[in-house]
């Protein structure tokens, strides 16, 4: 774990500072010595060989995007899809952080952060920051855990807390995941910037009655507004939209990493999909959305 990101944590039973010690010793053929996170009173969290720290507390109750997900998602976002996300992101970080965005020193955390890859390309942006992406998924954290160089990555629950000292983070990423404001308030800087991409209404219409897939819900972007009122005042919004032509391959892909590949009986599904002429048109359509903390 990197000394910039530990410095920021704080144990999520006690809320005291957290230290990296070791748990064994290196085996014989040169495998370093597995270690975990310790804070002062013997809470132990454990580092796991992919690269991130558990720092839940007891059972999570819903593990989050599954293996077949979370590859689902490195494959499309690696083939540069959704990159219309990471560079609006991108964008409104630099100008978040101003002058310094060269030498940014702060902390950018991502809650929700799936594979990382959105949060890697706003370090890429801001040469100076650390990253940390927090999400309830364990295989998305394994490779959220490799996504930059100057990230860093802890499994936790959202909603029952983030795991970082108050004021830890001069920006927070929160794209298409849940939102929790009070702890998003107390853990940003009061400077800092709260960066939210929803899906707007258009967002892969095309697909939405051909293969049953969710709808948008029309209320999203006030129930947004809504939960996040108490805390922020609402800043800049802008709506990305792109065309995306994909392969029915790929459409499959599309679906299979997002909430629908929970809902939708694969058989049906793969059935309505090979009827799809190609390449398929398809709208990617987002609103990113600034918040400042009150």
């Amino acid at each position: 774990m990197l000394a910039d990101i530990l410095r920021r944590l704080r144990c999520p039973v006690c809320t005291r500072p957290l230290a990296q010690v070791p748990t064994g010793q290196p085996s014989t053929n040169g495998t370093p010595a597995t270690s975990a996170l310790r804070c002062p009173v013997g809470h132990n969290f454990d580092l796991a060989r992919q690269g991130y720290v558990n720092l839940t507390t007891g059972r999570v109750p819903h593990s989050g995007d599954t293996p077949a997900m979370v590859a689902a998602r490195d494959e499309f976002l690696g083939a540069g899809h959704y990159d219309l996300i990471s560079t609006a992101l991108a964008r409104l970080a630099t100008a978040s952080a101003g002058d310094a965005s060269a030498t940014y020193p702060e902390l950018v955390v991502d809650a929700g952060a799936g594979t990382g890859r959105h949060l890697g390309a706003v370090l890429d942006a801001l040469p100076g920051a650390t990253g940390l992406a927090l999400d309830v998924s364990k295989p998305a954290l394994r490779r959220a855990a490799r996504a930059h160089p100057r990230a860093g990555a802890a499994l936790c629950d959202t909603w029952q807390g983030l795991p970082l000292v108050d004021g830890a983070a001069g920006l927070l990423l929160n794209v298409f995941a849940p939102r929790n404001g009070a702890e998003f308030h107390r853990v940003l800087r009061p400077d800092g910037a709260l960066l939210v991409v929803t899906p707007d209404a258009e967002h892969l219409g095309e697909l939405v009655e051909r293969l049953d897939l969710l709808r948008v819900d029309p209320e999203k972007e006030a129930r947004v507004a809504r939960s996040l009122a108490e805390h922020f005042s609402t800043g800049q919004a802008e709506v990305h939209r792109r065309t995306l032509r994909l392969t029915r391959d790929e459409v499959r892909t599309l679906v299979g990493m997002g909430p629908s590949a929970w809902h939708t009986a694969s058989a049906q599904l793969d059935e309505r999909i090979d009827a799809l002429p190609e390449p398929v048109p398809v709208t990617a359509a987002v609103r990113v959305t600034a918040h400042h903390p009150r």
